[in-house]
């Protein structure tokens, strides 16, 4: 297609490669519909150790470059392979990437910047040369500094735009000054309007500081990460990137989870035999996790990394409340060991309402969505949230806090005009979620009501294909 960008997606992590939460599912679903609708947009990402064998079968090293990082000379191989007509580029250093896990190493900074670097050097290597570097997160956040000061000076690279998505301000990759010198800067960069963070050196805000624009992962969030609430003392960097920050929201890959065709869930369903057919998913459901069979009961569910950003301290203060109603609880996920504690200790008091699933696992998740009537996400802050979006791909009502992402997909439930697809309260408190529950919970007890609920819910449409071509019009707009 005329005047499509060319654009090379920098990532730390891609699904089905390495994912450790929803930037892993974004990189393999954005890229994918980019294609789809005439982009050409390749990935590339780090040669992971753990990256399953069987996915790169027969791969072979394509190119090797040698790159720098101050005093160290540095061999890159990039493998390259093809999936779901995407082209993927995995960028190899045995001594940084042949490790277990992908983050949590005390040379993440090095690491990353090893990856940063050759990523944006890479480009003559593989003959691809891209008008736009989509970055995300603080991993990649050096990319539009070796970009801007580094390389732009050859008239190669002078034309290359740079935009740097927020996926989760939390996360800054925050480092000693020391690091400035490991990374070929100089102390130039240990500036307000550089890289220095209260006495220290951020990779987020580098990213944030010198990429051509900024973007983050739904409309509120945008506007809330300029807030002192919801800035992790980023905010005053936001709020100097405004003129050049889009809010642009996530999408789910409705290729994968289509309750009509999904082989991991025991009956398949539409939005017309949902009301039916998830008592169905429910009981098979039941039967296999050894909970009582009651059709009738609501069976609540949580598929989630374990943390406090998913408003899990609140639980303790509602879960007696919660758990003596006539409910079920479906738990699938891991992280903080408080909360895994937490909720296996309620799977031990409540034996006959809850399962507990410490860990992940991909079919067991869809199964749960498509058998559970609503779908606990009370986040105290959410850029975008997938898991409201898969839930209500399969009918699963969501109850959730007014934040982020959150705020933009799911309307609460009107039973007098029947708008709405889940259930959301205001304030981020035990009282507001125990509201959100009893408002599902009045609304499971009227089927009509029930019916026209799940039938909204499967009929918003958070596919990618809208917020690709919102993609491509920023990008389009970059290049003026």
């Amino acid at each position: 297609m005329d005047n499509m960008p060319k654009v090379l997606f920098v990532s730390s992590e891609a699904y089905p490669f390495a994912k450790s939460g929803g930037l892993g599912e974004v990189a393999a679903a954005l890229p994918k519909e980019l294609v789809k609708q005439g982009a050409d947009c390749r990935v590339v990402l780090p040669k992971y150790k753990d990256i399953p064998e069987d996915m790169l079968a027969d791969l072979q090293v394509k190119k090797t470059f040698e790159t720098t990082l101050a005093w160290r000379k540095l061999p890159a191989d990039i493998y390259e392979l093809e999936r779901d007509g995407v082209t993927y580029y995995l960028l190899d250093n045995y001594f940084y990437f042949h490790r277990d896990g992908m983050y949590g190493y005390g040379d993440d900074h090095e690491r990353f910047g090893f990856f940063s670097k050759a990523a944006v050097e890479m480009f003559g290597t593989v003959g691809f040369m891209p008008d736009i570097v989509h970055c995300n997160d603080w991993q990649t956040g050096l990319c539009p500094v070796y970009l801007r000061d580094k390389l732009r000076k050859f008239s190669y690279y002078r034309g290359v735009k740079s935009l740097f998505t927020i996926h989760n301000l939390q996360y800054q990759g925050v480092y000693g000054r020391h690091i400035l010198g490991e990374l070929e800067l100089d102390d130039g960069y240990f500036s307000v309007g550089g890289m220095e963070f209260y006495g220290c050196v951020s990779l987020l805000k580098a990213g944030i500081a010198y990429a051509d624009a900024v973007s983050t992962v739904s409309e509120t969030y945008a506007r809330e990460i300029q807030t002192p609430s919801y800035g992790f003392s980023m905010d005053g960097v936001i709020r100097s990137r405004s003129d050049t920050l889009f809010g642009i929201i996530n999408g789910i890959d409705y290729e994968k989870n289509d309750p009509e065709k999904d082989k991991h869930i025991y009956v398949n369903y539409d939005k017309d035999t949902a009301l039916e057919n998830k008592v169905k998913n429910k009981i098979a459901l039941q039967k296999d996790l050894g909970l009582p069979v009651k059709p009738d009961t609501p069976m609540f569910s949580i598929v989630s990394r374990l943390t406090d950003q998913k408003g899990f301290d609140l639980f303790p203060i509602v879960m007696d409340e919660f758990m003596y109603k006539d409910v079920q609880l479906v738990v699938l996920g891991q992280g903080e060991g408080r909360y895994e504690q937490m909720f296996n200790h309620c799977g031990w008091k409540y034996p006959d309402k809850s399962r507990i699933h410490i860990g992940f696992d991909d079919g067991l998740a869809q199964r749960i969505y498509a058998a559970s009537d609503f779908f606990l996400m009370p986040s105290l802050f959410e850029p975008c949230g997938l898991g409201q979006m898969t839930a209500m791909r399969y009918g699963a009502l969501p109850i959730v806090r007014k934040t982020g992402g959150l705020a933009d997909t799911v309307k609460h439930f009107n039973p007098d005009d029947g708008t709405g697809n889940g259930f959301s309260f205001e304030n981020y408190d035990a009282a507001g979620l125990m509201w959100g529950i009893n408002e599902a919970l009045g609304c499971y007890a009227h089927k009509d009501r029930l019916e026209k609920a799940i039938k909204n819910a499967m009929e918003s449409n958070y596919s990618w294909k809208k917020s690709a071509q919102e993609y491509i019009k920023m990008y389009k707009k970059m290049l003026e």
